[in-house]
């Protein structure tokens, strides 16, 4: 009787699993796929293999999310028994991403970044601001900010939502502008 009740369970769920592994199929085969662009985009501009890493991050996150979210849809997850889960963690997260809204913009300009921008780890560069140009060498580029070592030795921080609204010079070795 029980095996009964085990096999009237199973049929009944028998769409749902069905349905589940047909998504973390797709979204795994995305994910790969996603992966093997970075990559490609990664061998043909030449770029520091911890870029590589940042973009498979943020993409892995934004997967992750939505696939997490089409299960919810798929197992018919009752958001009236979540909702004041949900209510609050939607307050705590409105109150955190108005008060670091920069942190998002940052890390959205980082991606921006990896795949449209022509200086990598290496150049030279001059980031144009009125009274506070920067020229030197770009050291590394994180999520948040361009690191900028200057010719005097000093390594300067320039938030990535600053410098994609900001025109950019690459200088070559020759000293020319490019």
């Amino acid at each position: 009787m029980f095996s009964d009740f085990k096999m009237a369970i199973l049929e009944h769920r028998f769409f749902e699993l069905g349905l589940t592994l047909f998504f973390l199929i797709f979204f795994l085969t995305v994910r790969a796929i996603v992966r093997k662009i970075i990559a490609l985009h990664t061998k043909k501009f030449d770029l520091d293999l911890s870029r590589k890493k940042y973009a498979n991050k943020f993409f892995n996150f934004v997967w992750s999310l939505l696939f997490l979210v089409v299960l919810g849809i798929i197992w018919d997850v009752s958001v009236r028994g979540l909702s004041i889960y949900f209510a609050s963690f939607f307050t705590v997260a409105g109150v955190a991403l108005f008060a670091t809204w920069s942190m998002l913009s940052n890390i959205t300009a980082s991606v921006i970044l990896f795949f449209n921008f022509p200086f990598k780890i290496g150049s030279k560069i001059t980031i144009m601001d009125k009274d506070d140009s920067v020229t030197g060498t770009v050291q590394d580029i994180t999520f948040f900010s361009i690191q900028v070592l200057t010719a005097e030795g000093h390594l300067v921080s320039y938030p990535n939502n600053m410098a994609i609204q900001k025109a950019i010079k690459q200088i070559n070795e020759s000293n020319e502008i490019t």
